[in-house]
């Protein structure tokens, strides 16, 4: 079932990336990216108490993966920056990701990511008047 703030082609397209990747780290990868990108697509609408405790279960999740380090290392920074005290907005977040998943996934990951960090920066500008 698609995220309500996630592009259904952002869905789909780590669903084809996690088909494609071969057992172990980079599945692992793919998935742990997957998840943190929904946890900060949902990061705008959800209440800070509830974004807490999704991003501690989100935490006790990842700990069962295995990505690359370089991109364990991004997902645990995005994490922190998502938590309600630090309040980094989710565009900037998931722009962070993007080069740890290109070196460590490859470039068909890491546009996925690009184009999510476009549209949650999209959906959160007004538009400009004429």
């Amino acid at each position: 079932m698609p995220h309500p703030r996630t592009p259904p082609s952002a869905d789909a397209a780590f669903a084809a990336a996690l088909a494609r990747s071969p057992r172990g780290p980079d599945r692992d990868g793919v998935f742990a990216l997957w998840l943190v990108v929904r946890a900060a697509l949902g990061a705008a609408v959800l209440a800070p108490a509830r974004q807490a405790e999704r991003l501690k279960a989100l935490q006790h999740r990842l700990k069962s993966l295995n990505p690359p380090a370089p991109l364990r290392r991004s997902l645990a920074a995005a994490l922190a920056d998502l938590a309600p005290a630090r309040a980094v907005p989710p565009a900037i977040v998931l722009s962070h990701l993007v080069a740890p998943a290109a070196d460590t996934l490859g470039r068909p990951v890491a546009d996925i990511v690009a184009a999510a960090a476009r549209a949650v920066r999209g959906a959160a500008t007004p538009p400009r008047a004429a």
